[in-house]
């Protein structure tokens, strides 16, 4: 006698459905970040000015394609679960891959790390914790502007060395990216702060008013 698992009918059409999530564009360019990190983190291993350099533009394009792939998601009417967990999964596995590179290297102190992945875990629970309850809790501007402060600033840490800068026939002079990265990563961490008091905010005053709707 063989025995089968008992599957509800419409098993074989959610698998079905979650590889042909997998396998559309977006989703695609999702993934790529995810498998660009163990390349990003090769490139830093042994920190020289083409190699930084290398690494500036592979991260360069992860940022590209995090907003390429929603706006392609949204376009193609392809957005799913599988995108809506993979897409803020990848991002923040190679901001934090980055971030905690950058600590035995010194381009950054360990504190910034620490508070940094801090605020990143609790607001990932808190939205996990609103989405439980029926709540979705969209990212506002400070949001945002912490992401855009983030991502810049890592670039200038990844690139690393001071450079000669000239722009249109003006000279520059002699920039030091890790002094321009530091900058950018610690106006994040004020932005970081902000939108997660914003978040908590938002958070209280929606559970507050579903509790109301239910009591009335």
């Amino acid at each position: 006698m063989a025995l089968t698992p008992h599957l509800p009918p419409d098993a074989k059409l959610r698998r079905r459905t979650l590889a042909e999530d997998a396998l559309n564009l977006p989703n695609l360019l999702t993934m790529g970040r995810i498998v660009a990190i163990p390349f990003f983190v090769w490139l830093l291993d042994l920190p020289t000015p083409l190699r930084g350099f290398w690494a500036s533009i592979l991260f360069t394009a992860a940022a590209i394609t995090d907003v390429l792939d929603g706006y392609l998601a949204r376009k193609l009417g392809v957005v799913s679960v599988l995108g809506k967990f993979l897409d803020p999964l990848a991002d923040k596995l190679i901001v934090m891959a980055a971030l905690v590179w950058m600590v035995p290297m010194g381009r950054i102190s360990a504190w910034v790390v620490v508070l940094l992945l801090a605020r990143e875990i609790s607001v990932m629970g808190l939205r996990s914790v609103a989405a439980s309850e029926g709540v979705v809790i969209s990212a506002g501007q400070e949001g945002k502007t912490k992401t855009a402060l983030q991502m810049m600033g890592i670039i200038a840490l990844v690139l690393g060395y001071p450079y000669h800068l000239s722009y249109a026939g003006l000279d520059l002079g002699v920039v030091d990216m890790v002094h321009v990265g530091r900058t950018l990563v610690y106006l994040s961490l004020l932005f970081s702060f902000a939108s997660a008091a914003q978040y908590v905010r938002l958070f209280a005053a929606a559970v507050e008013a579903k509790g109301t709707n239910a009591s009335a």
